[in-house]
């Protein structure tokens, strides 16, 4: 849900991934846990559907920037709050963002899986915050109603 928009698009990577999970069981090896290795061919599969439908080197490079200050929101933000917020954000934005903050790789890491370069999934994790920000203050999740604004 967090990579694709389209439900149908979504359904369509979930039997293919699990079409490779139950076509690869034997190569399971038990290294880690399963449900790790199963996540990943998830993951895999989505960004292979992305690739497939995107272009993601037809993005702006940022190679200097000042770094953003850190908003405290997420204390207040509901899982269904972050997803739906990134359902707004632009399919590059998106996938950069789910990769880096959520899934916890590395910009290097990023760049080879979706053929880019280092500084173009840095400068799409600093446009993806800098719209989550502004997604935030325009539904109003920035300042929840039981707390005071200073």
């Amino acid at each position: 849900m967090r990579y694709l928009r389209s439900r149908e698009d979504r359904e369509d990577v979930l039997i293919e991934a699990f079409f490779k999970v139950f076509d690869n069981l034997d190569k399971f090896r038990g290294d880690g846990s399963f449900e790790g290795w199963i996540r990943r061919i998830v993951v895999n599969e989505a960004l292979m559907f992305l690739r497939k439908q995107h272009n993601f080197n037809m993005t702006l490079e940022i190679t200097d920037f000042d770094q953003p200050v850190r908003m405290k929101v997420v204390d207040h933000l509901a899982a269904q709050d972050i997803l739906s917020l990134m359902e707004e954000l632009p399919t590059g934005y998106r996938t950069v963002f789910n990769l880096y903050v959520i899934e916890g790789y590395k910009h290097r890491e990023i760049a080879e899986l979706l053929d880019i370069s280092i500084n173009t999934s840095k400068s799409q994790l600093i446009l993806a915050r800098k719209r989550m920000r502004e997604l935030l203050k325009k539904n109003s999740i920035a300042n929840p109603p039981n707390q005071k604004s200073v």
